[in-house]
């Protein structure tokens, strides 16, 4: 019997996800850009992987949204909104730590979320993925070329070769992809994911994973790169990388005895993590512009009550963006935020929000490792952040690299202003003004 399909509630958003298997450890597969829970069983290779993983751990797996059985009509999904898919399956399905299992693109999203909840994460699988989609996905560098070509033959099976040429000739497979391309996503909708992922760059997050990583990889893929793997491994700081022959980007289609072979090896070795100090975050600073001469023009009889509305419109943006206030600093906040898009947009909506009082404020991000003590936060991440906040100017909303990196899809547009000095820190930052 196969299992049956839920729905986790994500937002305003409902996430498709399927549970199977009774093992002591709990793994959760992240698809690839295109994914449907049901029709997937119906292929035989497909389901004997999955019934190879379900025979020693728990397999939680779901589509993303905008692809399969979950909701579709949902825009541009941003890095952000697919770790929050990830985390509401998991609180769905009982599971407070889990392996996460990542292909493609699916394997993005669990560095993001493995870097972001640590304390939730037993061991990252990642499998033919990627760190940075344009050097590793070459089709990815010329989207019109391939927007032309899935316009005009999506649903017909045509984009099998670009996923696995050996399947290529075998008429049933490749009936059995057509159908695949249309029930998992429409040619528009393809689209749309195609130029949020050529965004995707988890590379500044590397090194925040402290879970053990396994990456699975076959030499000649057709569809991400090697080169890019092994760059993705060597970063990762508790990773082992194992290369496969052959070129289908799918390692289930050959070798899967392999392959769950070392899956299960891994997974029995995954160690319950200690309660982490570390986590990555996207931190923001703010504070207000000319205060001081402000107040002394005002007298603090009046200058009072503005700086008190001041905290409350920033603490109500801070709360309906989830962020977490971590001190008053003067007449500026310290929050950190566990998706940067949300801290660009809040960082935005309390400079637009105090502009009634008279006042403006500026604002500094920096997404990195933060640790965590006494409900207060320190690290290199947090200089860096107060840093940038610095070189803001009034109503300016200034990010690093890192920051403009991570927020793929998210509409949120950035005007470069160009490397900048920054203490405490060898190379010079690329600096970006929110707009």
């Amino acid at each position: 019997m196969l299992p049956v399909t839920k729905y986790a509630q994500s937002g305003d958003v409902f996430i498709a996800h399927q549970i199977s298997g009774h093992g002591p450890i709990d793994i959760v597969f992240a698809p690839g850009f295109i994914s449907h829970l049901e029709l997937m069983w119906d292929e035989p290779r497909h389901a004997k992987f999955l019934h190879g993983l379900e025979s020693f751990a728990r397999l939680i797996r779901f589509d993303k949204r905008g692809t399969g059985l979950s909701d579709r009509s949902v825009g541009f999904p941003t890095l952000d909104e697919r770790i929050d898919d990830i985390r509401a399956v998991m609180d769905a399905a009982g599971s407070s730590r889990a392996v996460l299992l990542g292909i493609s693109e699916g394997g993005a999203m669990i560095q993001l979320f493995a870097a972001t909840y640590p304390e939730r994460v037993s061991g990252l699988i990642l499998m033919g993925s990627y760190s940075n989609a344009k050097i590793s996905i070459p089709s990815y560098r010329d989207p019109k070329l391939a927007e032309a070509r899935i316009l005009a033959t999506w649903g017909t099976g045509a984009s099998l070769p670009d996923f696995a040429p050996g399947l290529a000739s075998d008429p049933e497979f490749v009936d059995w992809w057509a159908r695949f391309e249309r029930l998992s996503a429409s040619p528009s909708a393809v689209i749309k994911l195609r130029q949020m992922n050529s965004e995707i760059d988890v590379r500044p997050i590397l090194q925040s994973i402290q879970a053990p990583t396994l990456v699975i990889h076959r030499v000649g893929d057709v569809r991400t790169s090697i080169e890019n793997a092994r760059d993705m491994a060597a970063a990762i700081p508790n990773a082992r990388m194992i290369e496969l022959p052959g070129k289908d980007h799918f390692v289930w289609l050959e070798d899967s005895g392999t392959v769950l072979s070392e899956i299960r090896s891994f997974v029995n070795a995954a160690q319950e993590p200690v309660e982490p100090d570390r986590v990555l975050a996207t931190v923001l600073f703010t504070d207000i512009v000319n205060s001081t001469q402000r107040a002394a023009a005002l007298g603090d009889m009046e200058w009072r009550p503005i700086l008190d509305a001041h905290f409350s419109m920033a603490r109500s943006q801070i709360r309906r963006f989830r962020g977490r206030e971590v001190k008053t600093l003067g007449d500026g906040i310290l929050a950190t935020f566990d998706g940067p898009a949300r801290a660009v947009r809040c960082a935005q909506a309390i400079a637009n929000s105090v502009k009634p009082l008279g006042i403006a404020i500026r604002a500094g991000l920096h997404t990195g490792e933060i640790e965590i003590r006494d409900n207060d936060v320190s690290g290199i991440a947090v200089n860096i952040a107060s840093r940038v906040s610095h070189l803001a100017g009034s109503s300016e909303v200034l990010v690093s690299s890192t920051v403009k990196d991570l927020v793929a899809g998210s509409g949120l547009i950035f005007n470069d202003l160009g490397l900048h000095a920054i203490k405490g820190i060898h190379d010079q930052l690329r600096i970006f003004s929110a707009i």
